[in-house]
């Protein structure tokens, strides 16, 4: 390992590259379920024959797990340790993702998204965990930008996710239409239906045994305790301190903005997508396969962004590099909402390379001196990624109508993820300024 990146995970002597790896592993695999499930919306969508609106209830319940169990996750690893606020999230993970072969028997819709549910509960534990417990391992001064290179491990798990999506998933269900579907008689539905959720859930159930050996790795390692004092504050008090800081709960807007966009822009890259190319003369499933290819590029154009601006924060002010970022997506965001062609979905894919600074940056800044509160803080700023659930909705609503007074309604709907931008931009901007 670099010495740069040794320096950062160093501190008063003490070592912490192997718990920072394994840590660091946790994110490569939410990154994976995050990505994975993005393109789930259309294939749900298609297998159940249902509208872009009722797929996205998916983001619903993935996003809706997230926000449930922040502030219980953040309670368990303030009573236990953040070792155990690990585990805890491991398991629900793998319960989440093995529960996918009972909701497969079922035939039904809803079984798939309780499911999804128990694992992003999972999830929540882990990122309510893992993020402040990367904070801590060293120097307070390099938290920003340790947090940042355990991040950039998180889009590689979300490639993984993306590749395993487009060959194990996209690629292998029927490739009959939505308007082919339509016409099937009840019993031709259903056989093609159980054909495509077999392909569905195979991936999970294998994640499912990955999580489960990661589980027994981290049980057995030696990890380091948490590093903060323990506060006997209760709960109401806690959350009115941090709450009362305005920097923090900024950030707990901005990252509700930030994570909304975020999953707007990876979701519907395959409405947009498929809507540019189907225009072009291809075929449904053909515009499908190859927009999951551009939000492949995506995902490696954030993923390179990520370690380039964790060099970056060496030179520039947090608050800085933010705005500057959000100010090009929010150009980009209207490029892909202006242009009708390849062209908006080529600023579309350039949106991820100023997204891969903002949630670990928003975190660092808003968590920055907090101490032990740093552990309801975390939730807090967890409980923000409903983002992902409320907005995600709301732009398929907008997709379904069609057209609005004849332009593409896919290009309107990002008008909410332009906004939400807008408000990551004022974030950067004003804790930059304080930071003078």
């Amino acid at each position: 390992m670099k010495q740069e990146n040794r320096s950062i995970l160093h501190d008063k002597g003490v070592s912490f590259v192997l718990p920072f790896i394994l840590i660091t592993s946790c994110f490569a695999l939410w990154g994976f379920a995050n990505d994975i499930t993005n393109p789930m919306v259309k294939a749900f969508s298609k297998i159940f024959r249902m509208s872009v609106t009722d797929g996205a209830l998916v983001q619903v319940a993935f996003y809706g797990g997230y926000f449930a169990m922040a502030f219980p996750a953040a309670m368990f690893i303030r009573r236990y340790s953040y070792k155990a606020g690990i585990l805890m999230g491991l398991g629900l993970y793998a319960v989440g993702a093995f529960l996918f072969f009972p909701a497969k028997l079922t035939g039904s819709y809803y079984p798939f998204l309780a499911a999804y549910f128990i694992l992003t509960c999972g999830l929540s534990f882990l990122e309510t965990s893992a993020n402040p417990y990367i904070l801590s391992m060293g120097s307070p001064e390099t938290a920003t930008r340790r947090l940042n290179l355990a991040q950039a491990f998180n889009p590689m798990g979300s490639l993984v996710g993306m590749w395993v999506a487009m060959n194990f998933i996209q690629a292998r269900l029927h490739p009959l239409d939505t308007a082919g579907r339509a016409q099937l008689s009840e019993a031709e539905f259903e056989a093609m239906k159980q054909s495509d959720l077999s392909v569905l859930i195979t991936p999970y159930l294998i994640i499912g045994l990955v999580i489960a050996a990661m589980f027994l790795v981290i049980r057995f390692a030696r990890m380091p305790k948490d590093q903060d004092g323990s506060r006997s504050d209760g709960f109401l008090t806690t959350l009115r301190r941090i709450f009362s800081i305005r920097r923090y709960r900024w950030g707990v807007i901005a990252q509700f903005a930030y994570v909304g966009a975020q999953i707007m822009c990876w979701t519907f890259i395959i409405q947009y997508g498929t809507r540019v190319f189907m225009a072009e003369g291809m075929a449904e499933k053909a515009a499908e396969v190859l927009s999951q290819r551009y939000n492949i590029i995506a995902m490696v154009i954030f993923c390179s962004s990520r370690f380039v601006c964790t060099y970056l924060l060496k030179y520039f002010n947090p608050g800085r590099l933010l705005f500057l970022l959000a100010v090009a997506a929010t150009l980009f965001t209207a490029g892909v909402i202006l242009f009708q062609d390849r062209l908006g979905l080529y600023c579309l894919v350039a949106v991820s390379g100023c997204m891969s600074l903002m949630f670990p940056t928003i975190y660092g800044i808003a968590l920055d001196g907090m101490g032990d509160d740093a552990k309801f803080g975390a939730a807090g700023l967890i409980m923000a990624i409903l983002g992902g659930s409320v907005l995600p909705p709301l732009q398929a609503m907008i997709i379904d109508c069609g057209t609005i007074a004849g332009f593409p309604a896919v290009n309107l709907s990002f008008l909410l993820p332009l906004v939400c931008f807008l408000v990551v931009m004022y974030y950067g901007h004003s804790t930059a300024r304080a930071a003078r």
